[in-house]
């Protein structure tokens, strides 16, 4: 029997331990999925920061290591605790730069930075400390591409990490964080001056440029990134690298998003009960006060309130479309004029809209069960799990053609493929349009019920993206 594949999964934050968006979701599946999918020839470990918002529910954490990070100041300590966590042991990596902190992401880029470079240093070591040389380090988003940079720079002549790779995952372009304290951390950064100069202090750019393999979070994604707006100025650099990049799909747990036994939603459904649904939907209108309306369709929004989302394109839309019967719950938060353009929707529209601007796990899950229709006008997205999710609980889709929505979403009017709407294009009228073509289609009764059965039956596991990652790391293994 050969040895098993190594792999040491980075991510800055995995449910169910600490989750903040779409990355948690992904950090605390896909491992796990690896694991189940390898037949037992992978070795997986997932290492996240402690955090101090971290959650354990009723597991518990053992003391595993103490390790050093040796930087041009001194050496700065670290302490891993562990746990096991669906067959992956899952480390914790805490010391000053981590505890420092009491949030996941901190305003301050370069604190962040010091950070997360600290994590992903620190992991490293944990390898060595533990006598175990990766065969692939698989770092996602900047937050853990410093890992990668290390290995090129810092480590390249280290016997220990001789046979390691590297594959990292692009989730967000835009977000590249601050690497001004790799000096600190002898991190060489580009030496070879590949990158544009603006680019050279970027933990993500500088991750893009030493990774064996970089994978976008959805094909389209992949095409997306290497033109502009979309390759934030990247576009000729990851051109150049188009052979190296390739785009797997984000699953989703289907064990955490089941309509037929979500105990937070109130009415439990599945296809062959589909029924049950409307009665989600009388009971959200209920709890927000607002009034049942006889055929009035009930559109929702589960989302980070930020421009990339196009929030302000579905509040625009909805004043557009003041006319038609619509009613419209929102929740999330995040940019505050975009949470005081939501306050006034519903200041103008009391018995129409309702917004809840926080992050509500229950209340996002009762939206999915409840409303008809999900918009999702994103200028970009990568992947998207709200779509995956809306489709699961028979809530369908209205979006934007963009990477993973594009992706996921079948708009074939009349045809028998049907799983959503998608616009034209990016713009208010395209939006509008789409609303306006769903709102249609929910008229005709049995027509909807079929493109809500076919939406619920589409498969978003992770199955077929763990089998993707498994190929891509015993390739570069060469096991």
């Amino acid at each position: 029997m050969s040895e098993p594949l190594r792999v040491l999964f980075l991510v800055a934050e995995a449910a169910p331990f600490i989750k903040v968006g779409g990355l948690g979701d992904v950090g605390g599946s896909l491992p796990p999925a690896l694991h189940q999918a390898s037949d037992e020839d992978l070795d997986i470990r997932l290492v996240i920061p402690h955090h101090a918002g971290i959650e354990l529910g009723d597991r518990k954490l053992r003391k595993h290591a103490d390790v050093t990070v040796k930087t041009r100041k001194g050496r700065i300590p670290a302490t891993v605790h562990s746990l096991q966590y669906k067959g992956v042991i899952v480390y914790l990596i805490g010391g000053e730069p981590i505890t420092a902190s009491s949030a996941v992401y901190m305003s301050d880029t370069r604190l962040d930075g010091r950070k997360f470079s600290f994590f992903c240093l620190a992991a490293l070591e944990l390898t060595r400390h533990l006598n175990w040389a990766p065969d692939v380090v698989h770092a996602n988003d900047w937050h853990a591409a410093p890992a990668i940079t290390a290995l090129r720079t810092r480590y390249q002549q280290d016997a220990f990490f001789d046979k390691t790779h590297s594959v990292l995952t692009l989730h967000n372009l835009p977000f590249m964080g601050d690497g001004s304290c790799y000096p600190e951390f002898n991190l060489d950064g580009d030496p070879a001056k590949k990158l544009p100069e603006w680019a050279r202090e970027k933990p993500l750019a500088l991750g893009l440029l030493h990774a064996d393999r970089i994978v976008a979070v959805s094909p389209g994604y992949a095409r997306g990134v290497l033109t502009e707006p979309f390759s934030c100025g990247l576009g000729d650099f990851l051109t150049g690298r188009k052979h190296d990049l390739l785009g797997i799909l984000n699953g989703l747990d289907y064990q955490l998003w089941d309509p037929e036994y979500d105990k937070r939603i109130n009415q439990n459904f599945s296809i062959k009960s589909l029924q049950r649904r409307q009665l989600n939907k009388t009971s959200l209108l209920e709890s927000l006060g607002l009034p049942l309306k006889a055929d009035a369709v009930l559109l929702g929004m589960v989302s980070r309130l930020d421009p990339q989302k196009g929030i302000d394109l579905a509040f625009k839309a909805l004043r557009k479309l003041k006319n038609q019967n619509w009613q419209f719950v929102l929740v999330g938060t995040g940019n505050p004029e975009l949470e005081n353009a939501a306050r006034k929707l519903q200041a103008d529209f009391p018995d129409q809209v309702w917004v809840v601007l926080r992050y509500d796990d229950i209340m996002a899950r009762q939206v999915y069960a409840g409303a008809d229709m999900l918009l999702m006008p994103s200028r970009y997205e990568p992947c998207g799990l709200a779509q995956m999710i809306a489709m699961r609980y028979g809530c369908i889709p209205v979006a934007t053609p963009v990477g993973g929505l594009r992706d996921t979403i079948v708009d074939k009017p009349n045809g028998r493929g049907q799983t959503g709407f998608l616009s034209k294009s990016v713009s208010l009228d395209a939006f509008s349009l789409a609303i306006t073509r769903a709102i249609k289609q929910y008229q005709d009764a049995p027509t909807w019920r079929s493109i809500q059965k076919r939406a619920m039956k589409q498969d978003f596991s992770w199955e077929s993206s763990a089998e993707k990652y498994l190929k891509l790391y015993h390739s570069l293994a060469g096991k």
